[in-house]
């Protein structure tokens, strides 16, 4: 079946909507929190989490070590919650990471500004121009987020297959939409590949967080690439010496010893944390 994706505007619906497609298709829900509670587990300290919470890092965090943590171990703990597939994940970026997944489907809820303002004044007792406040500061948040994250504009329609306005179709057909959507769309073929990616990713990932976190190499911005073939993992980040590459390309071919991978990590002589 699918994994599905779902980017939101504050007040959509999109939480409301995720949950009541789960529940008719069978899938699992996959929630932020459960997605942050994964970050943790996975070794990230929590008393940072704040700083990634779907927003903007701040300049001296933007800097830190604990942003590209963070960063790896998001996209480990997303890469695994949809390995299990027919599943649905909401925000922290899932669309971006899980973009090249064939069984993919990224879905985007919007509604216009007056009828999200009504919600939020209903929902919270706020008057209107604390509802205002709260949409501003959420847009601004979540393009900081992915911006400063992934490199892409949140809003950009062409990064979804579908954009459903929650102001002009009710909860139950959008649900509908995507329940014909999960089930016509996706072919046993394309989940089997899916699932198939997935795995490599996921081995990927975590050879570069085993690096980084378990052996404690010093290479700054490290990522790994996954060639189609999936056979071929290349290893790219900056480090401040040819020791520091030797020690990792060794410790890859161990492994991950069912891969050819690549080190093209860059080293500069004076590159420092």
């Amino acid at each position: 079946m699918a994994i599905i994706t779902i980017s939101r505007q504050v007040a959509a619906l999109g939480d409301e909507i995720a949950a009541a497609a789960a529940k008719e298709l069978g899938y699992s829900f996959i929630t932020r929190k459960q997605i942050e509670k994964r970050i943790v587990e996975l070794g990230f300290d929590v008393k940072h989490m704040t700083k990634f919470d779907e927003k903007k890092p701040g300049f001296f965090a933007s800097l830190s070590k604990s942003r590209d943590e963070y960063l790896n171990y998001l996209q480990y703990a997303v890469l695994e919650s949809a390995l299990e597939n027919n599943c649905i994940l909401i925000g922290r970026g899932a669309f971006v990471i899980l973009e090249d997944i064939p069984n993919h489907i990224p879905l985007r809820f919007v509604s216009p500004d007056n009828i999200r303002i009504e919600r939020l004044m209903k929902e919270f007792n706020w008057n209107e121009k604390q509802a205002q406040t709260r949409l501003e500061e959420s847009a601004a948040n979540r393009q900081g987020f992915h911006k400063s994250f992934f490199n892409v504009d949140n809003e950009d329609a062409s990064n979804y297959l579908l954009t459903l306005n929650t102001g002009m179709i009710s909860l139950e057909k959008a649900v509908s939409q995507i329940k014909d959507l999960a089930r016509n769309f996706i072919t046993p073929e394309q989940e089997e590949k899916g699932t198939e990616r997935i795995k490599i990713l996921l081995k990927a990932q975590g050879l570069v967080n085993q690096l980084l976190f378990e052996y404690k190499l010093n290479i700054n911005m490290l990522h790994a690439d996954v060639d189609d073939s999936c056979k071929v993992i290349t290893l790219n980040g900056i480090a401040d010496s040819n020791a520091i590459v030797e020690r990792a390309s060794s410790l890859a071919v161990k492994l991950a010893p069912d891969f050819q991978v690549k080190p093209k990590i860059t080293v500069v002589q004076d590159f420092k944390n």
